[in-house]
C-alpha cells in the first residue's frame, strides 16, 4: 500500500495514476520512437524496449502532485526576505521587528522598527544601536547557539521614555538569521505607575486627618478630659478634619462614577450663560468670604451647547472655586463666555489676578493629587482632585482645557467646546 495526498491506495492505482499524470510525455516519447523506426535507424525490438523503459520509469518514480508543487513553490518563496512574501509579512507586523545575521548585523527592519528607532540600515551592527546590557546580553545568548526563544526588557529614553518587552528567536535551524520583536509596554507601565501613585496618595491623604483625629480623641480622654476650652478647640479641629476626609471621598467617588460611565454623546441642549450664572450665584458667598468680586463678560443672546448639565456645573464650580481661593490676592475673577467662531464651539475662560502658576507646574495640574503648594492647598481645603475631574468631564464632552499663567499677573483656564 502507498499514500498519495493523505489517502491509502493500492500499488496498481498508484502506478496508473502516475502514468495518467505523464500521459503527454509518454505520447511524445512514443511519437519520437515511432519516427525513428520509420526512418529505419532503430529496429522494432529496440523501439519496444525503449518505450517500455520509459513507461516503467514514469510509473515507478515518486509522484509530485499539483498540490505538492504549489506548496514547494510557496516554501521557496518564504525562504528569502528581499522581494518575497516574508518581507511583506514583516512589514505588516504592527510591532517593531528586526532581523539580524550570525555576525550581529541588521539585515532587515520593518516600518514599525524604523518609526520607533529611526534609521536602521542593513549592515549596521545591532549592539551599536542598542547599548543596554539587557538587550546586548539577549543578542549574545542568541548568537551563542540554538536555544529556546528568549526575552528581556528594554527602555528607550530618547526622545521620550518608552518600555519594550523584547522577544528574540532563531529563524529556522540553518538560516543563520535571528529576529527581535519589540512589544511596547509604555502605556501599561504608565497605568501601573498611576495606579500605584493614586493608592499611595489616597492613603496618605486619608491617613493624615485620621491620625490627627485619633490624637485628639486620646487627648480628650486623658489630660483634656475636664478642660472645656481645649475640648471645644479639639472638637472644632476634628470637625474640620472629618470634613476634609468627606470631601476627598466625594471626589474619589466622582472620579469613579465618571470612569464607570459608558461614553455617550452629550445630547441635552443647554444655555451656557444660564448654567454659569447658576454657578456664580452658588459661589458668591465663598467669593465674599475671600474678598473677591466675580465679574462676567458675556455676549448678547443665549450661547447654546449640548452637554451633560450636572457634569458641566461640576466643571465650572471647580474652576471658579479654584480661582477664588488661589487668586484671592487679585481681588477679582473674570468669567468670559464667547460664542462659536467659525467651526469652533463656544469658549469659556475663568481668569484670576493672583500670584500665578510657575510654568513647570502647568503640564501636571490635571494629574490626580498634584498640587503646586501642598500647604496652601490644604489650607484652602483642596483635595488635589478637582482639575482631574474637570479634565475627565471635558474629555467626555470632546472639549479641551488650556491653562495659561504669568507669575504676578494671575492664571486663566479656558474651556474650548467642539463645534457642531
Amino acid at each position: 500500500m502507498s499514500e498519495t495526498d493523505g489517502e491509502p491506495r493500492s500499488a496498481r492505482d498508484v502506478i496508473l495514476a502516475r502514468l495518467a499524470e505523464t500521459r503527454w510525455v509518454l505520447l511524445a516519447s512514443a511519437a519520437a520512437i515511432a519516427g525513428l523506426g520509420l526512418g529505419g535507424s532503430v529496429a522494432p525490438l529496440w523501439q519496444a524496449l525503449a518505450f517500455g523503459g520509459i513507461v516503467a520509469v514514469a510509473g515507478l518514480l515518486p509522484r509530485r502532485t499539483a498540490g505538492r508543487r504549489k506548496n514547494d513553490a510557496k516554501a521557496a518563496a518564504v525562504l528569502g526576505l528581499d522581494g518575497h512574501p516574508a518581507k511583506d509579512l514583516a512589514e505588516a507586523v504592527p510591532d517593531p521587528l528586526i532581523v539580524f545575521d550570525e555576525h550581529g548585523m541588521i539585515t532587515n527592519a520593518n516600518a514599525a522598527a524604523r518609526a520607533a528607532f529611526g534609521k536602521l540600515d542593513a549592515g549596521t551592527l545591532l549592539t551599536l544601536r542598542f547599548r543596554t546590557p539587557e538587550l546586548q546580553g539577549l543578542v549574545g545568548q542568541l548568537l551563542a547557539g540554538p536555544k529556546e526563544p528568549l526575552s528581556c526588557d528594554y527602555v528607550e529614553r530618547v526622545p521620550m521614555e518608552r518600555w519594550f518587552r523584547v522577544s528574540g528567536a532563531q529563524l529556522g535551524r540553518d538560516s543563520g538569521l535571528y529576529v527581535l520583536v519589540f512589544k511596547d509596554q509604555s502605556e501599561m507601565r504608565r497605568i501601573d505607575r498611576m495606579r500605584s501613585d493614586f493608592i499611595a496618595n489616597a492613603s496618605h491623604e486619608l491617613r493624615t486627618p485620621l491620625a490627627s483625629i485619633a490624637g485628639f480623641v486620646e487627648t480628650l480622654r486623658g489630660p483634656a478630659r475636664n478642660d472645656a476650652k481645649a475640648r471645644d478647640q479639639f472638637l472644632q479641629i476634628m470637625q474640620t478634619q472629618t470634613g476634609r476626609m468627606a470631601r476627598l471621598i466625594d471626589d474619589l467617588l466622582s472620579l469613579s462614577r465618571l470612569e464607570m460611565k459608558s461614553f455617550s454623546a452629550p445630547a441635552e441642549p443647554l444655555d451656557l450663560k444660564a448654567l454659569i450664572d447658576g454657578v456664580v450665584d452658588a459661589l458668591r458667598h465663598l467669593a465674599a468670604e475671600n474678598g473677591v468680586e466675580i465679574e462676567r463678560d458675556y455676549p448678547d443672546g443665549p450661547v447654546e451647547l449640548r452637554g451633560m448639565r450636572d457634569e458641566l456645573i461640576q466643571v465650572f464650580e471647580n474652576l471658579l472655586e479654584n480661582a477664588i481661593k488661589y487668586g484671592q490676592d487679585g481681588k477679582r475673577v473674570v468669567v468670559t463666555v464667547e460664542k462659536p467662531q467659525g467651526a469652533s464651539g463656544p469658549r469659556v475662560t475663568v481668569r484670576d489676578f493672583g500670584p500665578g502658576i510657575p510654568d513647570e507646574h502647568i503640564p501636571r495640574l490635571t494629574e490626580r493629587f498634584y498640587r503646586v503648594d501642598v500647604d496652601t492647598s490644604r489650607t484652602q481645603k483642596g483635595t488635589g482632585l478637582g482639575l482631574a475631574i474637570v479634565k475627565h468631564i471635558l474629555t467626555r464632552h470632546d472639549a479641551r482645557l488650556t491653562i495659561r499663567s504669568t507669575l504676578g499677573e494671575g492664571a486663566s483656564f479656558t474651556v474650548q467646546f467642539p463645534g457642531k
